[in-house]
């Protein structure tokens, strides 16, 4: 049995780490590889780090392809092997013409959970404009979808399955710079990055529209370090590189913004 106590202890995700615990029991019972359903970018930060601590088991996590945000846990004893392919997933094309009625995000994913299927089944959503979207599913609810999914706001859909190979991914557009400040605060170097004012900043950071390493950061003070992932809603997201102290004992930080 896992310390479940001392895992639980300060997690911010309780209700989802222990349900990976219940997964991780499992897979050490019956030596299977057992699987998640999809978990949001916060669930697997923490996650990863809570159970990177554990030598019985291991996690992998895959949502379809590689930038992807929701992702599915495959859960093993540390001395099976594990790969990619062993983390069950289907791809659906949601087809319509939506030239004349534009379609989000939001559209899809509410049309999709319209359906009655619950939110932890259904990965990422990529929209294709005017020609309709694809969705990352759980096997189990595929055939529901494809029978039931038939509009997307006016728009009539047809949804069948496509290969993983068939997801029309857009790499993320890049921009590195790099900005001397005189703190590590997280408004000053995310104002710099997002090329918009302090003030600006500070008042998303206040909104609860900024997360660092997915955590929802509400403080502009809060000191950031290398290797932090910034990200801003809407905006993209902007991670820090290098941080060098300059002979005036200023900071210049190597930034990297994908869009």
């Amino acid at each position: 049995m896992l310390p479940r106590e001392e895992i639980l202890k300060g997690v911010e995700n309780r209700d989802s780490i222990a349900r990976v615990i219940d997964r991780a029991e499992q897979a050490i019972k019956t030596w299977e590889v057992v699987l998640t359903d999809f978990l949001s970018p916060p669930e697997l930060a923490e996650l990863q780090k809570v159970f990177s601590r554990l030598t019985e088991v291991q996690l992998l996590a895959w949502g379809g392809y590689e930038q992807a945000e929701r992702q599915r846990l495959a859960v093993a004893r540390s001395e099976m092997p594990l790969e990619r392919h062993q983390v069950e997933l289907v791809a659906l094309e949601i087809a319509g013409n939506f030239l004349f009625d534009t379609a989000t995000h939001r559209d899809f994913l509410g049309a999709m959970l319209g359906t009655g299927i619950v939110r932890e089944k259904t990965g990422d959503v990529i929209v294709l404009g005017e020609r309709g979207a694809q969705a990352i599913v759980t096997p189990e609810i595929a055939e529901f979808l494809e029978m039931s999914l038939q509009q997307v706001r006016s728009v009539p859909v047809k949804t069948q399955r496509i290969d993983l190979s068939e997801l029309k991914i857009r790499e993320p557009k890049k921009k590195e710079s790099t900005t001397v400040e005189a703190s590590l605060r997280l408004d000053a170097i995310a104002s710099a990055g997002f090329g918009m004012s302090r003030s600006k900043m500070s008042d998303l950071i206040d909104g609860g529209d900024v997360r660092v390493n997915w955590k929802d950061i509400t403080q502009a003070s809060y000191q950031v370090k290398s290797g932090d992932l910034i990200a801003v809603s809407g905006k993209g997201r902007l991670e820090v590189g290098e941080i060098m102290i300059t002979k005036k004992e200023r900071y210049r930080i190597q930034l990297t913004r994908y869009m």
